[in-house]
């Protein structure tokens, strides 16, 4: 071949393995939320999502919904370890799920990479605000004496068998030593319109879901189940303060398919890091009730096995079974 001709198809391949690398490098990236959209694990997803525009480029939220959040958590955990691919873990699919259902598609404790907690939300113990005045109860002291003084008179409400709100009701139940009957509903929507209409005595739900409830009056929140106070009601004690060490919170975070290079990892968790510390994202969050809990790959690592650990004893004392 003729020098000229030789060095012309030399720096011809360097320019296309160039411009493929760009390519691939601007390919945008695909963030699987394993709920429906308008949620608020969605929504803070789509929030993320724009704010690492910048920095990472094109984010596409992929809403899988679908058996409690494992059919997209099973897409992450089987997608190309390349970074082009994350989703959301979150308290359900990656610490209850694994106890609750008798088949798994994926190991929660194996298939994953984490990149950065997203968020903590706490959720809070309500009771129909006619009934406890009805009842005398000021106090998650006075459910307690109630519940004593009355066995068997008790139920309470929740999203569905091994949902947050159930398995809450049994851990109360059995810190506090005391029976309510739980009488689950197809979500949590149905069962805070059974607790709004006097159906049940008392639901743990979400705090998002009952803040506008609760400032209006409808329902009385006794205690929030975070170790400590939140700042959206901050008259709420926590359960941990008659029941010590008692904390159930609903998270979720970021996570890649395992073997995902470490440097790959490591700019994610750059990139959303800082977009969760953002004062914008801050003031859209908190509008969710939902704080935002940056961390490094290691300790939404360490904290995400601490979580399944504890749920392993919480649903296997509910006894409750997803087949």
């Amino acid at each position: 071949m003729n020098p000229r001709h030789f060095l012309i198809a030399l720096l011809s391949t360097a320019a296309l393995a160039a411009s493929g690398h760009a390519a691939a490098q601007q390919r945008p990236i695909r963030l699987v939320v394993p709920y429906a959209a308008g949620g608020p694990i969605d929504v803070t997803a789509r929030v993320l999502a724009e704010r690492v525009r910048d920095s990472l480029g094109t984010v596409i939220i992929d809403n899988k919904p679908g058996a409690g959040g494992n059919i997209g958590a099973d897409a992450v955990a089987k997608a190309a370890p390349d970074g082009l691919t994350i989703g959301i873990a979150a308290t359900a699919t990656n610490a209850v799920n694994p106890w609750l259902y008798a088949r798994m598609p994926f190991n929660a404790a194996t298939d994953f990479a984490p990149i950065t907690q997203m968020v903590r939300v706490p959720n809070v113990l309500v009771m129909n605000a006619e009934a406890a005045q009805r009842l005398r109860i000021d106090s998650l002291a006075d459910l307690i004496a109630y519940a004593k003084a009355h066995p068997g008179k008790l139920n309470y409400g929740s999203g569905g068998n091994g949902s947050a709100g159930h398995l809450a009701g049994e851990l109360f139940k059995q810190r506090a030593g005391v029976f309510a009957l739980h009488i689950p509903y197809n979500g949590g929507n149905p069962a805070q319109l059974a607790l709004l209409s006097g159906q049940v005595d008392f639901n743990f739900d979400n705090l998002a879901t009952a803040a506008p409830n609760i400032r209006s009056g409808k329902l009385k929140a006794l205690a929030v189940t975070s170790l400590q106070r939140s700042s959206a009601l901050p008259d709420v004690p926590p359960v941990s303060d008659t029941l010590k060490g008692f904390a159930i919170d609903t998270w979720w975070g970021l996570v890649a398919p395992a073997g995902t290079p470490p440097d790959v990892i490591a700019r994610l968790n750059h990139a959303f890091v800082a977009a969760l510390e953002a004062p914008e994202t801050k003031a859209r969050f908190a509008t969710l009730l939902a704080e935002p809990v940056p961390s490094t790959p290691a300790q939404f690592g360490t904290f995400m096995r601490s979580e399944l650990a504890k749920y392993e004893r919480v649903v296997k004392a509910t006894g409750a079974r997803v087949d």
